[in-house]
């Protein structure tokens, strides 16, 4: 299996160029406001790395939120750009996924800034989603977090959650989900609540 897979959704970036069991990842951590700028660099970074081409990639993978708004579709518009001119399938993993294949318990729960003194969340059991995905209060997660789930997150957030990496998370999302790659045509971000813009203008 080859495949490239970005995560553009944070203030990191991640970028993975998977080649027959072997995977270069990239992580920038510090990337916020500049994903557009240094993507296809990294892309191309990853790529050299692996030995492979983008041609011989099987599909592209994006993740597709939630997250920033912005982020998210800078990764989704270049994985459907890269799926059209070189026709090959799209596949679509959430943050959720990339934080919550890190862990092997039973029950995580996967943990992300929503602002406003929110989180997104999201429980997992196997590999499979049974609470959420929600916007909660840091009250509503502490609660879910009695209830036997394991606190993660891949950035800091004002919650004592245990760290994530990306990379690692979005390799492990994107194997376990790899046979439900479909036309890049049906790649949709994943939002939980509108964009700032939007709420301004009610």
């Amino acid at each position: 299996m080859k495949f490239l897979a970005i995560d553009t959704s944070g203030k990191y970036l991640s970028v993975v160029a998977y080649n027959e069991g072997r995977a270069e990842k990239i992580l920038e951590n510090d990337c916020a406001m500049k994903h557009s700028v240094v993507l296809m660099d990294k892309i191309a970074e990853a790529f050299s790395r692996a030995h492979m081409s983008a041609q011989e990639c099987d599909f592209f993978a994006a993740v597709t939120g939630p997250g920033s708004f912005t982020g998210i579709r800078i990764g989704i518009s270049t994985v459907k750009g890269l799926c059209f001119a070189l026709q090959k399938p799209a596949l679509s993993v959430t943050s959720f996924d990339c934080i919550a294949y890190n862990e092997e318990s039973e029950k995580r729960l996967a943990l992300i800034d929503a602002g406003r003194g929110e989180l997104y969340a999201c429980g997992y059991a196997g590999s499979g989603i049974v609470s959420g995905p929600a916007i909660v209060s840091l009250a509503q997660a502490e609660e879910l977090v009695r209830g036997g789930f394991v606190p993660l997150s891949a950035e800091e957030i004002p919650f004592g959650a245990e760290r994530a990496d990306p990379c690692e998370g979005l390799v492990r999302a994107v194997l376990k989900k790899a046979g439900e790659a479909a036309p890049a045509s049906g790649l949709r971000a994943f939002y939980m609540r509108r964009s700032s813009a939007e709420e301004n203008r009610k």
